[in-house]
């Protein structure tokens, strides 16, 4: 005898037995029992939970013999027919299938007919974006005025298929993902209604695994009991499923933290020979990354906001004194990234190496002691700051080589032109190499980019050190508040400016002749300079559509030749 699935066993039949949906049932529940239908119904949602079932018990509850009726009784014939679908009155339609035009008609002949054995005659539509735009309109007439008693439900996982005039004709209800406690709490009652002993941490593997969806929960769960081994647990609900468990996660953790790409190299071999569940896989790391971050920033404070037995949360609190705050938050940020990248890639194990090899690598792409700048909030901002200050390189050494971040340029409005670069004036013979003149310090409140280019000048002079004059040859728009510089340069005086040779020299010089101990350059975007700026009293020219396109596209800008006015 075939045995019955478990999410057909334990489906819902009553209003009060649906989880996770409160505010529908009890909407449709109250309708019901007042018996004010509506003439069309929309239910909305993602897979798994329960639109069709919904529909199902509304049409029980509304031909019920008890009706008006708040809940259906489940034992009187129109009831039990419903349940098996056998009503004559109550048509269940597959869009997917008979989503035509033809089929559109052969329904409205149908509803001009009055109800045989029930109250309501009621059609469900499953999948209801599947018909055709000439079906929707064959519909829409009698969507809005149907016969009396005759009612449409429509179930669809795909709403912003639907046209706005079919949408304005039902009374629309959004069914929402159920939370992972509520799920949790539904698979402990099958469990139990099934007589199964289990862990709480297999059914809490299951229902993060199935992401809200209470069929394939079910469906999970009766996939693992069919390995018949008596009690339902953690490690077989891995093995069925594909799962990656902590041991794997914490030898991934432990290869990042040593910058060991051969190891992750060999443990995702090992990961794709298991066959495990890549995008499941993502999803768990994500969460360490983020359990590490609240328990290195909370502290003890985070134990409530972490669901993990005290064992794993011990772990995941070593691993995280592994790690400044800035790289968890980092790497929490690149894998929630990398899921996407790897579900939609020709190439999935390719894309995840690379991204566990640029986690593993992370100091050195970011720079995050010399050149890098993370701030909240923002992914990878192209920004520069000065190296923190405990691995400060002396200002007579030459940085290594550093790579510059590779991320999103953060633009600022304004394409100011200033002065051009002025001429190299000789240094006096009481200033050392890099250092102010005793007039600009006398003179702090009046700091000048002309000003900030003759000292460079002299320090160039002084020190024999080149300092491209692409930098210099243009003036930056700049801001000083709270002790940091903000430079805002064309994205070609980015490029130089993040050279690591040419940043140092800079950034040591205009930290002592601006007085302050940060320096951020940004690039700013090709619009016109803001009134006020420079370059606001010369005439705009007009641009021809396709460099403006091109602009736009590469992010370029256009410099004058020449002196500016």
């Amino acid at each position: 005898m075939n045995q019955v699935a478990l999410a057909i066993k334990y489906r819902p039949q009553s209003f009060a037995e649906v989880s996770g949906q409160d505010m529908i049932t009890a909407i449709l529940s109250r309708a019901s029992a007042e018996d004010k239908i509506a003439p069309a119904y929309l239910f909305s949602g993602t897979r798994g939970v329960g639109k069709t079932t919904m529909a199902r018990i509304l049409a029980k509850a509304i031909n019920c013999l008890r009706a008006p009726t708040a809940e259906p009784c489940n034992e009187c014939p129109h009831c039990r027919h419903i349940t098996a679908g056998a009503a004559v009155d109550v048509l269940e339609i597959d869009a997917a299938s008979h989503g035509g035009v033809e089929y559109a008609r052969k329904l409205k002949e149908d509803v001009g007919f009055a109800p045989m054995e029930c109250r309501y005659k009621v059609f469900i539509i499953d999948e209801a974006h599947m018909l055709s735009k000439e079906a929707f309109n064959a519909l829409l007439k009698t969507l809005e005025e149907p016969p009396s008693r005759v009612t449409f439900i429509m179930a669809t996982t795909e709403v912003h298929k639907f046209p706005a005039t079919i949408i304005s004709r039902c009374q629309h209800f959004i069914f929402k993902r159920l939370s992972m406690s509520g799920l949790e709490d539904h698979l402990v009652r099958i469990a139990k209604a099934e007589g199964v002993p289990f862990e709480p941490m297999a059914l809490n593997l299951l229902a993060r695994r199935a992401a809200g969806s209470v069929r394939d929960a079910m469906s999970m769960l009766g996939q693992v009991l069919a390995l018949g081994q008596g009690r339902l647990s953690a490690e077989d609900v891995r093995k069925v499923l594909g799962l990656a468990g902590p041991d794997i996660q914490a030898r991934i953790i432990e290869a990042v933290a040593e910058e060991d790409c051969r190891g992750l190299s060999a443990l995702l071999r090992e990961i794709l020979d298991l066959g495990l569940d890549l995008g499941f896989f993502l999803r768990e790391l994500g969460q360490i990354w983020r359990n590490m971050f609240l328990l290195r920033q909370a502290g003890a404070g985070a134990g409530e906001l972490i669901d993990l037995p005290e064992e794993e949360m011990a772990l995941w609190r070593h691993w995280a004194e592994k790690f400044d705050l800035t790289s968890i938050h980092a790497c929490w940020q690149m894998t929630i990234d990398a899921q996407r990248r790897v579900r939609d890639s020709l190439e999935p194990a390719l894309v995840l190496e690379l991204f566990l090899f640029n986690l593993a690598l992370l100091p050195r792409l970011l720079t995050m002691e010399g050149f890098g700048n993370l701030r909240a909030g923002v992914t990878m901002e192209k920004s520069i700051a000065e190296p923190s200050p405990e691995k400060k390189q002396p200002e007579t050494e030459r940085p290594a080589e550093k790579s510059v971040p590779v991320s999103t340029v953060s633009s600022v409005a304004g394409d100011i032109d200033k002065e051009n670069k002025p001429e190299a004036a000789a240094p006096p013979a009481d200033v050392q190499p890099g250092s102010i003149s005793r007039e600009a310090e006398a003179d702090q409140g009046e700091k000048t980019w002309k000003g900030f280019v003759e000292q460079c000048n002299r320090a160039v002079k002084a020190e024999g050190r080149a300092l491209p004059a692409l930098i210099m040859r243009r003036a930056m728009d700049w801001s000083v508040r709270d002790k940091v510089l903000r430079l805002n340069c064309y994205k070609i005086q980015y490029d130089e400016l993040c050279k690591p040779e040419n940043f140092t020299f800079f950034d040591r010089l205009a930290k002592k002749y601006f007085q302050v101990e940060e320096v951020i350059v940004n690039v700013r975007s090709s619009e016109s300079p803001p009134e006020g700026g420079a370059a606001s009293g010369r005439a705009k020219k007009e641009l021809p559509p396709l460099i403006v396109e091109m602009q736009c596209e590469l992010g370029a800008v256009i410099i004058p030749n020449g002196p500016q006015p």
